[in-house]
């Protein structure tokens, strides 16, 4: 059986966790290992350290498949089942460090910078306070970005060195931070560093492999696969869109079926109205329309990296913009979609209730937010400035 065929056979028990990690705030165990059981968390992890080593397309589809099965579930996928992939950049003795004795390591991340990561002999001092690390309580180590002084990424220029330092589960400290409306079961809670030594080989600089097609990361080297070379913005902008396109489908379908069966108060039904028809059929399009812009991004970085051509800075941003301003549109027409809905969809009990606090949760994930990309893109259009952003 395919991975997705996993996930959609174990979809009751999925269910059957939802609400249990909701109440709880973090995902329960039981989800946890059914995630693990169906091998999407080793999806993208090399084959030669117990990974399938899936195409990105197989493995999107079926984390957007737990997307729309359990919401929460669906996003720690997509995010912690990145990592392997990010992990096979790492130099070969990381990788040992991690993969050798345990197979199933994984760890959970917080990419924005606001902490620090100061250089030292044979590597970094890191300490401060990350936020937002889902599935952060079954890793068993974190990834977290920050600065770390400047790099020279190509001969004469320096720029700052952007970077992934890698820490142990005994080098942090987990905060539970996580009292929030959306996304409950995500468990996506701060990461406290006191002081802790990161040696080299733990930590990745961006500028050093991300943007020089003629410095690949050290991790290349034994993991050659093209699905290792494709670029790292447009690759973590798709791990997350594929959970929010799997929770807006979740969200239409439920709608859906509420509305089939909703009494009017003029004593007809509901899906007789042709405005709640026409809403619906609007609303299809967009998800629909968006989820065709996340393939299409797929398909290109993946032919890319196959054919060992590197993307130039205005094509990543055209992908980042149509999945990000697909995943932007879908969750406007939900919004319709819940305006018209029930007014008994405030109830905390309702099937809509939850869904849609996750849409609007998942869509406050900065990479999720259009605007920026969208500016970049349009600004190249025209042979223009714009302020950079990660491409």
């Amino acid at each position: 059986m395919t991975v997705l065929d996993e996930i959609r056979r174990l979809e009751p028990e999925f269910r059957a966790e939802e609400d249990l990690s909701a109440e709880q705030r973090t995902l329960t165990g039981r989800a946890f290992t059914h995630m693990q059981e169906t091998g999407l968390m080793r999806g993208l992890q090399p084959k030669r350290w117990g990974g399938a080593e899936l195409s990105l397309r197989e493995h999107l589809t079926a984390v957007y498949e737990l997307g729309r099965i359990a919401p929460s579930a669906g996003w720690v996928a997509g995010v912690m089942g990145s990592h392997p992939w990010q992990l096979a950049l790492f130099p070969e003795e990381t990788q040992a460090e991690i993969w050798e004795a345990d197979p199933d390591w994984n760890a959970s991340s917080s990419y924005a910078p606001t902490g620090k990561i100061e250089p030292v002999d044979g590597g970094y001092r890191v300490s401060g306070r990350w936020s937002f690390s889902s599935g952060c309580d079954h890793a068993q180590g974190v990834i977290l970005g920050g600065f770390a002084g400047k790099v020279e990424a190509a001969p004469g220029v320096q720029v700052p060195n952007y970077g992934s330092a890698l820490l142990h589960r005994d080098q942090y400290a987990i905060e539970d931070t996580w009292h929030v409306r959306g996304s409950r079961g995500t468990g996506s809670k701060d990461i406290v560093v006191a002081d802790a030594f990161v040696p080299a080989r733990r930590f990745l600089s961006s500028p050093l492999y991300e943007y020089n097609p003629d410095r690949p990361a050290p991790g290349m080297e034994t993991n050659p696969s093209a699905l290792y070379k494709v670029p790292w913005a447009v690759m973590f902008n798709l791990v997350l869109v594929a959970p929010m396109l799997g929770l807006a489908r979740r969200v239409l379908d439920d709608w859906t079926a509420d509305t089939r069966v909703r009494k009017a108060n003029w004593g007809g039904t509901y899906a007789d109205d042709p405005l709640m028809q026409m809403h619906l059929a609007e609303a299809e399009w967009v998800h629909d329309a968006a989820v065709m812009k996340m393939y299409d991004a797929i398909d290109t970085i993946t032919e890319a990296a196959e054919a060992g051509v590197f993307l130039e800075k205005r094509l990543r941003a055209r992908l980042r913009w149509n999945i990000t301003k697909g995943c932007q549109e879908t969750g406007f027409a939900i919004n319709n979609l819940m305006r018209v809905a029930s007014g008994r969809t405030v109830f905390v009990d309702h099937p809509l209730h939850r869904v849609y606090q996750d849409v609007v949760a998942e869509l406050g994930h900065a990479f999720l937010v259009s605007d920026g990309v969208g500016q970049y893109y349009g600004a190249a259009l025209l042979d223009s400035s714009a302020p950079e952003v990660m491409l």
